[in-house]
């Protein structure tokens, strides 16, 4: 069992999932995450003052899955994600010791789906 972890674009978001869900993956968590990495970020004016802005948005999907879903997980985020710019983002891959459905209290692969 491995849990994915896909720092992408925010206008990445529904291409993303769209994917996964052609791929069969259809369980997932996202969240609305801010980092700094390689862009550096960027600078604005506002009413006359300079801000430097070096915390950008991303979107965070975390995604568990059995071992042989993991190729194709990575596989369908880098396929829609991937435009060869700074700041496409990240994908991490862990992997996950046990898990439990809360509903069912099934374990390990079977909780996953």
């Amino acid at each position: 069992m491995k849990m994915v972890i896909a720092i992408v674009r925010p206008e990445a978001v529904e291409d993303v999932k769209a994917a996964l869900f052609e791929a069969q993956i259809h369980k997932m968590t996202v969240s609305h995450v801010k980092g700094c990495g390689q862009q550096m970020g960027y600078t604005e004016s506002y009413r006359g003052n300079v801000n430097t802005v070096n915390l950008l948005t991303k979107v965070r999907f975390e995604i568990a899955v059995n071992d042989e879903f993991v190729k194709p997980t990575i596989d369908a985020v880098m396929k829609v994600a991937r435009t060869g710019k700074i700041g496409d983002g990240k994908i991490f891959v862990q992997t996950v010791e046990e898990c439990y459905r809360i509903r069912t209290g099934e374990e390990g692969t079977d909780a996953i789906g």
